[in-house]
């Protein structure tokens, strides 16, 4: 049996990697759970999986946890909470795979645990090579842990890479990365209606079922944005080597150019399940319970050019890994604030755009020389964008 972490098990990604592991039950098993403060799913997932541990980020919702497990009958499992116990179950002897799909900043520790522990690491969570690029690798490096990425763009490039491809773009034969996006659900309005837009609209993602985080980033194009600095991350690219294209019906979901003319893509329905399962069990393929491509249903597929006067994030993710050092961790702070304040204090959905800029111009990037310098340049960043929100 393999054993399998999963940070983050209450989210989206969490719920589908439950899912795919549940088909295979003879294969894996959920080893270690956590969540921030969703305590009654998380009992529910308990008794569906049994872990061995369970984590709350918040005490509270931990120690609501461990009554409810009480008295459930489930005492056995041991209910850990903060960021120590995150660390704690994603380096763990027990968990031979972690997947990593704390959304945000939140994420970055225990997935730098998993990677110093030699994990497999399955990666949804792309603030962690948002933030800390050269450390996070290092890491991975230096202690023969495996590096899956779960995005479902990442996972495409991923399956359209050679088999042997060890970051050298040049030897490999590969041109560019052509990364796809939906375009979310503004794509094609008028840009004057995006002053007016309500959290609940930019939630309503067209193609794919998302938290509100990640809807979000999605709708102001941000969430590309970051895709594109992880994929320089991943596959040792330069931004100039990353081409963000506009793909509506989300079923490429990302192609490889390579310099015989060849490109080489992916396709899929768009559910989560299939990258899960890809890198769960690569080199292998497992059934990820999920339906069907029919080419003939979809019948067309269209492209388009980012336009960064409608999507200013995206252009603002391309100039902070341009910048590099702590531009992009200072970059995703920014955000974070920003889109919690659009989604809970009534901060208009484009002045997203003008607070993470706002402080990048004001907190100057340094070459990162340590994973503390990249958390202050995080912190610092955090405070000089709530002043701006103010």
């Amino acid at each position: 049996m393999i054993g399998v972490t999963v940070l983050g098990s209450t989210g989206s990604i969490g719920v589908n990697t439950l899912d795919v592991l549940a088909r295979h039950s003879d294969k894996y098993r959920a080893v270690a759970l956590t969540a921030n403060t969703d305590v009654a799913k998380m009992l529910e997932q308990c008794r569906a999986c049994l872990p061995e541990y369970a984590v709350m980020a918040d005490e509270d919702a931990a120690e609501a946890l461990a009554n409810g497990l009480r008295q459930a009958g489930l005492e056995q499992i041991k209910v850990l909470s903060g960021e120590a116990g995150l660390v704690q179950v994603a380096s763990m002897p027990e968990a031979d795979c972690v997947m990593a799909a704390i959304v945000g900043a939140a994420g970055l520790l225990p997935s730098l645990a998993a990677a110093k522990a030699g994990k497999r690491i399955l990666l949804a969570n792309k603030e962690a090579l948002v933030m800390s690029g050269k450390i996070f690798m290092d890491e991975v490096r230096n202690n023969n842990a495996v590096l899956l990425p779960v995005d479902s763009e990442h996972n495409a490039i991923f399956q359209s890479m050679p088999a042997n491809y060890a970051g050298d773009m040049a030897a490999s034969g590969v041109r560019q990365i052509l990364l796809t996006a939906s375009g979310g659900p503004f794509r094609s309005c008028d840009i004057s209606e995006l002053e007016t837009v309500t959290p609940e609209q930019a939630c309503a993602h067209p193609n794919w079922v998302m938290g509100r985080k990640i809807s979000v980033d999605s709708a102001t194009m941000m969430n590309k944005g970051l895709e594109v600095i992880e994929a320089c991350w991943l596959f040792n690219a330069e931004p100039s080597q990353i081409q963000v294209v506009i793909h509506p019906q989300s079923v490429i979901h990302s192609l490889v150019d390579y310099v015989d003319g060849s490109v080489l893509a992916q396709l899929g329905s768009p559910d989560m399940r299939t990258p899960i399962a890809n890198a769960l069990a690569w080199p292998a393929r497992i059934d990820a319970g999920v339906n069907k491509l029919n080419l003939f249903d979809i019948a067309r597929l269209d492209f388009e050019t980012p336009d960064f006067d409608r999507f200013p994030c995206l252009r603002l993710a391309y100039e902070a890994m341009q910048q590099g050092g702590t531009a992009s961790a200072i970059l995703n702070a920014a955000n974070e604030i920003a889109v919690d304040a659009f989604l809970n204090e009534g901060l208009k959905f484009t002045a997203i755009a003008s607070i993470v800029e706002q402080t990048i111009k004001t907190v100057s990037p340094e070459e990162v020389t340590s994973l503390e310098q990249v958390l202050a340049a995080d912190a610092e960043a955090r405070n000089i964008a709530r002043a701006l929100v103010q």
